[in-house]
């Protein structure tokens, strides 16, 4: 069985060639994927450094995640809040016109009237939740009793001691106990401060006694709105920050994989022109080889 023997110079323009034909493979196969490390065989430690990077960052878009609805549960109380405080004011109002008028038939309707803005203090703080979370909850029919609290999450940690969050509490079915107690009556027992209807004196101290219930719900409303916009402004800010901080991860995780394509598509035109050449040697070796063996 008979061999091909091949000089030296041929030899090594084949290997020249075959070597050259797997950095073009090599760089195609980059800028087919955008990739300079696709997997562990390219860069073992720069191939799993990215995936962790890229590991946390998904972590935090979940928490982001979180994030974001906490300030949507925020805002959703606060807006209860301020619908609240308009109609609690429009109450006062109310009680206010029913001390200016001295005729029991105007204060049975503005009795009426109170009473149902009171109820609507109820439905609004029922209505003001998102996602199922209400800060304002309204069960077993009293304003704020059991209401929800928020739990938000701003590390990926599991050990409860490096866990770093911020617990919004609700409303505490107290805070509005003298808006609950107090509904406008035109008839009922002498004496009672609830009762509008009654004469003189006695009249006016319900009355007043109705309009201090709603200045005392009124500064809790205050207080609260103030305590969530204090708590949705850090959560914002914790949502910029978590934000950057992704950003900052996937840019680190593709820098250490990702190809510079206008590097690899100029490596790609030299490696071709080398190819070109390579070729070119290869058949001067073998029309030099040949020019030798016509001498025999």
């Amino acid at each position: 069985m008979s061999s091909i023997n091949l000089d030296s110079a041929t030899r090594a323009n084949l290997l020249s060639l075959t070597n050259t034909q797997n950095l073009i493979n090599q760089t195609q196969n980059r800028l087919a994927t955008g990739l300079k490390v696709n997997s562990p065989l390219d860069d073992a430690l720069a191939f799993f450094k990215a995936r962790n990077l890229n590991a946390r960052a998904s972590d935090l878009s979940t928490i982001k995640a979180g994030i974001s609805g906490a300030i949507s549960v925020i805002t959703a109380a606060t807006q209860g809040l301020t619908s609240i405080e308009s109609t609690l004011q429009q109450a006062k109002a109310l009680a206010q016109s029913a001390i200016a008028s001295p005729e029991s038939s105007t204060r049975a309707s503005l009795a009426s009237q109170f009473n149902e803005l009171r109820s609507q203090v109820d439905h609004l703080a029922a209505d003001a939740s998102f996602n199922g979370v209400n800060l304002l909850k309204n069960t077993s029919g009293s304003f704020a009793s059991g209401a929800d609290y928020l739990t938000v999450v701003f590390n990926e940690r599991t050990d409860p001691k490096a866990i770093n969050q911020l617990v919004v509490s609700g409303l505490k079915s107290t805070d509005f106990n003298s808006i609950l107690a107090t509904s406008a009556k035109i008839t009922g027992t002498a004496g009672a401060t609830t009762v509008w209807g009654q004469t003189g004196v006695a009249a006016i101290f319900a009355i007043n006694a109705s309009i201090a219930a709603i200045d005392s719900a009124l500064t809790t409303v205050r207080n609260v709105s103030s305590a969530f916009g204090t708590n949705a402004a850090l959560l914002g800010i914790r949502q910029d920050f978590t934000t950057n901080l992704i950003n900052t991860l996937q840019a680190g995780a593709s820098d250490l994989v990702n190809a510079d394509l206008n590097t690899e598509s100029a490596n790609l035109l030299s490696l071709q022109t080398r190819q070109q050449l390579g070729t070119i040697s290869l058949s001067i070796a073998q029309k030099s080889q040949q020019s030798v063996l016509r001498l025999f």
